[in-house]
């Protein structure tokens, strides 16, 4: 015990220091936290053994509150409301990309690896998900008018962890593993549409509903004033409980619920007018801002997103680490070699493009769109349900060394090309800004 509270201790004190240096780098820390897992692992000093097929239970409820927590934070950072045409292209990524993903993968399953039909299903709907934990390293704007690159990939990393559920279940009930109702009718009803709209609608309904109260109780009552920590962390246990007692999505609850909180707004009395700017530079106090009737809601946003936040990147290191420590179980296999490329360079852009197909985009978006699908902690997530789930022997082995292999592969080569790209995107896109715009000759 007293090894492990110095090496936790001594590790982030170290990230804190080495922060601004790391930031300079061209890595990412999922790329730093990936390495260190690999040194503590079986195939380092041995310290770790985070064995994923003996402790598949208690590894699946761990890399499941990482993904809560990340999936919320992402949420909370989309101020765009859902009637607002720019959902239109993350959503037709999450699910149309995500779908296209699934059936590729499935026929080189099949084809190429020989797996069972399910087996080829359940692989791809693991790997089709991309990731909100890893993505939230790539530069993107928040707020109601977000740049559409950032605002894409952050939009179907929250949705397509929920998205790839009923794909997860439709290979578990392939091998005999769930049940999907004779003629697939309690896949279509439960898994698929209950699950998705259910989720989103409750953990909406849920944010929407305790963001209002408490910014009533606040704004008319100066009540509910404070621990704000404990608003977001219960809005999230809420929202997953909830959905899960009514056999609906987690996942998607909970980053409904994040949105929703995000865009809960005060109804002020028309006698009441914004708070001045303040005279000196300590600004007005907490109380202050929670309980004015124009301040309420952005006080309770800002508090409830600034640690959680920090809760997601300590997830994410937590997280990262255990997949270099897993690593050492996955063994290597030969398919491996050309499976794994053949995801990141070939099937992602491949998907990404029936998605982009009539969004009005440039090729240079549609580009870093296609290449930047992150595959991750979802993915890890789903292997471990589907390992808890019942799924052993050869195809076990298969889908573990598949998966780590492509997470592994995907946090390193999206790690290393995230800053260049990006740096290079958007000065490609301040010069297309800065451009004129061609003049039109009057006619004769």
């Amino acid at each position: 015990m007293q090894f492990w509270s110095l090496f936790v201790g001594v590790l982030l004190i170290t990230m804190v220091l080495a922060g601004t240096l790391l930031g300079r780098l061209p890595l990412s820390s999922a790329m730093v936290y990936l390495g260190l897992g690999c040194v503590l692992g079986p195939d380092g000093i041995d310290v770790l053994r985070p064995d994923p097929q003996a402790h598949a239970g208690a590894l699946m409820h761990l890399t499941e509150l990482g993904l809560l927590i990340s999936l919320f934070a992402v949420g909370l950072r989309l101020g765009v409301p859902l009637r607002d045409r720019r959902w239109r292209l993350p959503l037709r990524l999450a699910f149309v990309s995500m779908s296209a993903m699934v059936l590729m993968v499935t026929l080189i399953g099949v084809w190429l690896l020989e797996l069972p039909l399910g087996a080829a299903v359940l692989l791809g709907a693991i790997l089709a998900p991309t990731d909100p934990v890893l993505a939230s390293d790539l530069p993107s704007d928040a707020g109601t008018d977000p740049e559409r690159l950032g605002f894409s990939l952050a939009g179907e990393g929250g949705l397509n962890d929920g998205a790839a559920f009923p794909f997860v279940m439709l290979g578990l009930g392939l091998l005999g593993l769930h049940e999907l109702g004779e003629g697939g009718w309690r896949w279509w009803t439960l898994d698929l549409l209950w699950a998705t709209l259910g989720g989103v609608a409750i953990g909406a309904a849920l944010g929407a509903a305790t963001g209002w109260l408490v910014v009533y109780l606040r704004s008319r009552h100066q009540e509910a004033i404070g621990l704000d920590v404990f608003l977001g962390l219960g809005l999230l246990g809420l929202a997953n409980g909830l959905a899960l007692l009514s056999h609906s999505s987690g996942f998607l609850a909970v980053f409904a619920a994040g949105m929703a909180l995000q865009r809960v707004r005060e109804r002020p009395r028309p006698e009441s007018r914004p708070l001045a700017p303040p005279l000196d530079s300590a600004g007005h106090s907490y109380d202050t801002l929670a309980t004015h009737p124009h301040h309420a809601s952005a006080t309770m946003r800002d508090a409830v997103q600034a640690f959680n936040t920090q809760l997601e990147k300590l997830a994410e290191l937590t997280l990262v680490l255990l997949v270099g420590a897993m690593l050492a179980y996955a063994k290597p296999l030969p398919a491996a070699w050309w499976f794994v490329p053949l995801m990141i360079l070939l099937l992602r852009p491949l998907s990404a493009l029936g998605a982009t197909l009539g969004e009005g985009l440039t090729a240079p978006l549609r580009g870093m769109i296609g290449w930047f699908g992150i595959r991750g902690i979802g993915s890890v997530f789903y292997l471990l349900y589907a390992l808890d789930a019942g799924v052993s022997g050869e195809v076990a082995d298969i889908l573990l060394s598949l998966t780590l292999w492509t997470v592994v592969a995907s946090i390193v080569a999206h790690g290393v090309t995230a800053q260049p790209l990006m740096q290079t995107y958007l000065a490609w896109r301040q010069r297309r800004q800065r451009k004129p715009a061609p003049v039109s000759k009057p006619e004769d």
